[in-house]
Parts: structure tokens; sequence; C-alpha cells
């Protein structure tokens, strides 16, 4: 019997553990797609207990807890963070094969050096000794994005945001990480939602023009796009239901729109072909500009209509969707291609269904601009687990080209989920060495290691070209 988590922990061969240990366990990290917040960041804020820096936004943690029984009042509700914690702690201790079973405890010895196990006996223990090094020096949100050897932060920012925190950020040369906005504007899209005029008077008042027109719109959006590009942004990011193709005459997009300004909430065929126009332009814009795009499907959200209603997006009701065409995604791919506006993509699905499906539209559309210019997005969200990695891996492998895999990302709004950039890389180490010892690829350590250190780091500094910051 192995013992839980050594320093050994997954690397099941020697080959992994040469690889992990000589080229991916101190590359820095690119995190180019995360929920953490530039506020926080910049204020370099200390939190006062375990609870708020662990627990506080963490959906993930929340659904667990939820599966296991805890009342709401231990989750998201009035109880004090002590209560909260212990609630975690007990339903921890229980949570065999759960990915977060393996995250908390590398968070936990990464930050705050316990190596034993969180569960119901041991919470006062970890309580106090993790608190305590939160009161020390180093462990403010700065101190521990400098401990997790952080290269760069992408945050997630709507279109309307002032990006004050970035250009304070930028002009800190105590601080020595790239913190960089990322473009999400699914607000200025989804023209469904009832609050969607509310949220073009934002945009307005942002853009300083008055959207009266989908051509209006796209100018307000240019305005924007120029703003965040002034601030060294580099990629986008769409939350999608799926990659539409929809197309639609310039004419009936605009009749579309202005029947939405004037209260009129589009029906099925009519928000695919704005949506469809929609992610056209902005396509184009990122194209032209250089950027990258994300897009992330196969989520179905809020689906608890009582708890949204009382909590909010985001709060851990979201679910794996089924619909994902295929030929929709591809068709809008090659219909940027044929304008020549196709630019660097990056697509994820949280349905695993989809990987041999993305890995197969991958090759349509490569080219010589960059290696993987069309990437398959790292396993995440419900993914970001052994066997979602490992699948992913294999299916890029099988279908594709794992050496260009631009790696993972934390999509995170906690300041300890770093060690999930580890989990990853010992994952990849295993299945790498795997495939060595099962005679599938030769001992050949050099280029074994420069694969695994590209996967791990050089692939996404080269893909972004993200500007390094002037300390």
């Amino acid at each position: 019997m192995k013992p839980f988590m050594t320093s050994e922990f997954l690397l099941d061969t020697e080959t992994a553990r040469v690889l992990y240990h000589e080229a991916a366990e101190n590359q820095p990290i690119i995190d180019y797609h995360c929920h953490l917040s530039p506020k926080e960041i910049w204020e370099d804020i200390r939190y006062d207990n375990i609870t708020q820096v662990w627990l506080g936004g963490d959906h993930y943690k929340w659904r667990l807890m939820r599966s296991a029984g805890v009342p709401e009042k231990y989750i998201t509700g009035d109880g004090s963070d002590y209560e909260k914690f212990c609630a975690y702690a007990e339903v921890i201790g229980k949570a065999i094969g759960n990915p977060l079973y393996h995250w908390s405890h590398l968070e936990l010895r990464r930050f705050f050096g316990y190596e034993g196990v969180l569960n119901k006996e041991t919470a006062p223990e970890v309580w106090a000794l993790a608190n305590e090094k939160l009161r020390s020096d180093g462990f403010t949100s700065r101190g521990l994005i400098l401990r997790s050897n952080v290269d760069v932060i992408c945050t997630t920012d709507d279109p309307v945001d002032s990006l004050e925190y970035h250009e304070k950020l930028a002009a800190d040369q105590t601080f020595p990480v790239t913190v960089l906005p990322a473009w999400r504007p699914d607000k200025a899209m989804n023209l469904e939602k009832d609050t969607y005029l509310d949220y073009l008077a934002q945009l307005e008042k942002a853009s300083g023009v008055r959207i009266d027109s989908f051509a209006a719109l796209k100018s307000a959006l240019e305005r924007r796009l120029d703003f965040f590009a002034a601030h060294q942004c580099r990629l986008s990011d769409h939350a999608l239901n799926y990659v539409m193709y929809a197309p639609a005459a310039e004419e009936e997009v605009e009749r579309v729109f202005k029947a939405r300004l004037n209260g009129v909430i589009p029906n099925g065929s009519e928000e695919a072909e704005f949506k469809f126009a929609f992610m056209t332009f902005m396509a184009a814009q990122y194209h032209d500009r250089g950027w990258a795009m994300q897009l992330h499907y196969g989520c179905r959200r809020d689906n608890n209509p009582t708890m949204f209603r009382r909590m909010g997006p985001d709060t851990g009701f979201d679910c794996v969707d089924n619909t994902a065409p295929s030929t929709q995604t591809a068709a809008f791919l090659g219909a940027l291609e044929e304008q020549d506006k196709l630019p660097r993509t990056i697509l994820y699905s949280l349905n695993t269904n989809d990987n041999a499906a993305i890995d197969t539209i991958l090759g349509c559309f490569q080219t010589d601009e960059a290696v993987g210019k069309i990437q398959h997005g790292a396993a995440w969200w419900f993914n970001d687990h052994f066997d979602g990695m490992t699948e992913h891996m294999r299916s890029l492998a099988n279908l594709g080209y794992l050496a260009g895999f631009i790696g993972m990302l934390t999509d995170s709004r906690s300041f300890l989920s770093y060690p999930r950039h580890d989990y990853f890389r010992r994952i990849l180490c295993r299945q790498l060495g795997r495939w060595v010892e099962d005679g599938f690829y030769p001992d050949d350590l050099d280029t074994l290691k420069q694969i695994t250190a590209d996967i791990c780091y050089g692939n996404a500094k080269r893909y972004f070209d993200f500007p390094k910051k002037k300390v």
C-alpha cells in the first residue's frame, strides 16, 4: 500500500518522477483564465481566517457540502467562519474519489505546511495552524501569489469595467507579477436576459456611444476594445451554451436588435442569428488585434430557480449540458476562416463526450501562425480531476498534437487555488511516464523534458505573447 500524498504523489514510474522534478515542478504559472479580484490583489488584502480565503467564493466546495447534507447556514449562510470550516473539514474527510480531497490537501501542504489529513477530528488544529500562518508575513493576497510562482494572471472583466486596479497594478513596480484584464462580453450578447437593457445603459455610459442599433452596439464595443487593448489585454472569454452557426442578413439582425430595444424578447432562431452575428463581429476584432478567443460551452447554468433567486449566479447550481453540435462549431470557425478573420481560438466543453469532436475540429484549422493555433482548452470545472485531465490528454494526443498544448488554468476565485497546476503537472508527468514505460514512446528524456516544460509554461508564454511587466 502506498502512503498518502508523498512528494511522489501520482508519479508511479521513474520517468514520471524525473519529468516532474526536473521539468515541471518549478515552472512558473501562467494563469490565463481565472476569477481573482484585481482590487483584492491591488489592496494586498489579508484574510482573517482560512474560511474567508478558502471557502468564501468557492462553489466547488459549496456543492460538495450540499451533497453531504450540510445546512446552507454553514455553507453560505450566517454560521460563524469556524463552524463553516468545521463543516467542510468533516465533509472533506469522507470525500474519497473527489478531486477536492486532493486539492485541499495540496493547498494545506503548500501554503500552511500541514502534512496530516483534514477531517472532523483534525479541524481544530488545522484551523489554528492556518490562521496563525495567515497572520504572518507573506500571506496576503500578493504574498500567496508570489509563493505560487505565478508569472501572469488574467482576470475576467466586463466591457464596462473601469480597469482602475489593473492600471494601479501595472504602475506598481514593487509587485513583479503581470496582472492583465481578459475581455468577457457575455452581457452585451445575451439579449434574451431580462437585465439586457439595463446593461446597455451601462455600456452607453462607459463607451460614450448611444446604442440605438446593432451597428451602434458594435461601435460601443470597439471603443471598449480599444480601452482594454490600451491596458494590454490579449485575450477574450465567452461563456456559450454552444457555438452557434446561424447566418442572417444584416437587416434581419438589426430588426431583432431594435425589437429588443423596444422590449420584445427574441424567439430561439432570432436569438441564434443575433448571437452568431455578435460572435462573428467579435472574432474578427480579435483577429485584427492579435488576441486569442476562448469559447467555453457545454454548461447549463442556474438550474435551481429557487436558489438562483436567493443567491444569484456562480453559486454552485450549474451542470454539464449534452447539446454542443460539432457541425455548428466547425461551421462557425469555417466562416471566420473564409473571411480570413479566424483568431487563435481555445475551445472548452464541460462535456467529455465532446473531446473527440473538438480534437478533430482543431486539425481542420491549424496553420503555421502558431503551434496549435486552435487549442483544446484544459479539462476544467467539472473535468479538472484525475480522470478528466487524463481523458483530455489522451484524446488530444490520439487525435492532435499534445506537445503543442498550452496547459492548465485555475478558473478560480481563490488565491489558494494554484496547487491545481501542481495536480495537473503530476498527472501530465504520470501519463507521459506511462507511455514510456509501456514502450509507446522512447526513453528520450531530453525531448520528454522539453514537451513537459512547454506544456507547463513555454507553450502558453509563446501563444499569448504577454507583455513582461517592468519592475
